[in-house]
């Protein structure tokens, strides 16, 4: 097991001569951010590696792991390990990963030296979490030029820190075809970067979202993942296109609260695929009928069980 392995001098040899001439030999190779980040990766190591990508602990692992089935606690907290688990919040910690993201991650991969900038340009992205990206409102808002805030952006998505979600297109006219919705890592980022103290009601649905999101990066790998919107403001959670058929995500805290007006205009456009309505307090995966449509009410863990893990680009 080789940790932090990019601050080899050639970290690519290593990995690349361990995997020819020990063929029997298996290395985890670790990272404080993508490997593919760093210059010192010249090699793609095709067919020699597979990239796993960690996600916070994930809302079923909460409940079975670690006992834990405190949803706004997990929600306000975050995934990581430490602060999820702490006896009482410290915000010290989240204030303590800007600096050690910023000279780890940032300044040494990336050798951006912005440091006000680019931190003020992330607080930003934490703050409008799950919204979609205006570059230029960003730039005004962030005293960067547009070009700037694009390259910091993509910066924070190779380091693992955003994730963008592209928007399905499938050739409808008043479909969104290029903004992208932007996610940030962990729930606990976002709480503290919001400066909440507390879950209220307006705010468990966005940050459960999130929770949604993590489980489906890691039954899909994420490069499947996309959104839904029209010009009228009707939106799909997620979309997860499969060939002809594109099964649909929608998350809400209580699954009585669901209203398919969306789902039935994606429908009509697009009729084949599975529709899922993913809520905390669900036991046991049940079926109802909305507007004509059959929606599968589900569990996170129902949904890593699910036929879904087999989803794959196009």
């Amino acid at each position: 097991m080789l940790d932090e392995v990019h601050r080899l001098v050639d970290p690519t040899r290593v990995l690349k001569i361990s995997s020819d001439a020990f063929p029997r030999l298996r290395v985890l190779a670790t990272g404080s951010s993508t490997l593919a980040a760093t210059r010192k990766f010249r090699d793609s190591l095709t067919g020699r590696k597979f990239v796993l990508n960690l996600t916070p602990v994930l809302w079923p692992e909460c409940e079975t792991e670690f006992s834990m089935r405190d949803l706004d606690k997990r929600l306000l907290r975050g995934g990581l390990p430490e602060p999820m688990l702490a006896a009482k919040p410290d915000n010290a910690f989240y204030a303590e990963w800007f600096d050690s993201f910023y000279a780890r991650d940032i300044q040494e991969l990336f050798g951006i030296r912005e440091r006000t900038g680019f931190l003020n340009l992330l607080r930003l992205m934490l703050r409008q979490s799950g919204g979609l990206v205006d570059y230029s409102a960003l730039s005004r808002e962030c005293d960067l030029s547009r070009p700037t805030v694009k390259a910091h952006l993509e910066a924070m998505t190779v380091a693992c820190a955003l994730f963008p979600l592209r928007p399905f297109h499938g050739g409808g006219r008043r479909e969104l075809v290029r903004q992208p919705k932007v996610y940030a890592f962990d729930t606990g980022f976002v709480a503290f970067a919001r400066g909440w103290r507390e879950i209220r009601d307006e705010d468990r649905g966005l940050l459960w979202e999130h929770l949604v999101l993590d489980v489906l990066r890691a039954a899909t790998g994420g490069d499947s993942l996309c959104y839904w919107r029209d010009k009228s403001g009707r939106e799909i959670d997620f979309a997860i296109s499969r060939g002809r058929q594109v099964d649909t995500i929608e998350r809400k805290i209580s699954p009585d609260h669901f209203e398919a007006d969306s789902l039935l205009v994606f429908r009509a456009a697009y009729p084949k695929g599975v529709n899922y309505v993913v809520s905390p307090g669900v036991h046991a995966p049940y079926k109802r009928s909305c507007g004509g449509l059959i929606v599968r009410v589900v569990s996170c863990g129902n949904l890593l069980e699910s036929r879904i893990q087999s989803c794959g680009p196009g």
